[in-house]
């Protein structure tokens, strides 16, 4: 019965959440599923929190190798968690203006954020490196419409295509890059989309019918 009872609750859920889409007389069952998915979600968050304490404070308690980033990480959930339940004026919420978590967010979070999407681009240009070499037709065709997208794509490009008499008058560089964007790329981002869907119709059929147990804590 421990695994039978789960698998009938997914069951059940998974259909009334499909089913409310088509029959509007459970559309009221489906919002009350959401509630409940909501009360789940945040008792998930504390029991998330809670382990979180508990692995990084074993790590620190043993001076694991990189302990004293799981310091850092315990110190400022706490500190996070503290000014924006405890230290906000009475009646305003956390993410208020003014507040001292609003000021956390934007002087502290939001550079650390920005200066890990830019280090990103490091990486990002490496890896194109890497990639882009002209050793199949393949990577050559790649190689290339990547080198023309970018060139279209920086003011430099740009002052390159309008200095010739005909492509700059007709933008040509614009018009490729339409038509790159426009047709390959969007052609293949429906393609990998489609696959996607597919693939996540069939893996939640699996579930719903109970061939895809790995949530319950086995393949069995």
């Amino acid at each position: 019965m421990k695994r039978e009872i789960p698998l009938l609750i997914t069951l059940v859920a998974g259909l009334v959440m499909i089913l409310q889409f088509y029959a509007t007389p459970l559309a009221w069952l489906g919002d009350l599923f959401n509630d409940f998915y909501n009360i789940i979600l945040t008792f998930a968050y504390v029991l998330g929190a809670a382990s979180l304490l508990v692995v990084n404070g074993h790590k620190i308690q043993r001076q694991a190798p990189g302990w004293g980033f799981n310091l850092v990480l315990l110190v400022s959930l706490v500190t996070t968690l503290v000014l924006g339940l405890f230290l906000r004026p009475a009646g305003h919420l956390p993410i208020d203006e003014g507040t001292a978590f609003d000021w956390l967010f934007n002087h502290v979070f939001t550079p650390l954020s920005a200066a890990t999407y830019s280090l990103l681009a490091f990486f990002i240009a490496s890896a194109s490196f890497r990639a882009f070499k002209a050793r199949s037709i393949e990577s050559t065709l790649l190689l290339g419409t990547a080198f023309l997208v970018m060139l279209f794509r920086v003011p430099l490009g740009e002052a390159l295509w309008n200095q010739l008499p005909f492509l700059g008058r007709f933008e040509i560089g614009v018009i490729v890059e339409d038509w790159i964007m426009g047709g390959f790329n969007a052609a293949g981002q429906r393609a990998i989309m489609l696959g996607a869907s597919v693939g996540l119709i069939s893996v939640s059929l699996k579930i719903l019918l109970g061939i895809e147990r790995s949530y319950l804590g086995g393949s069995e």
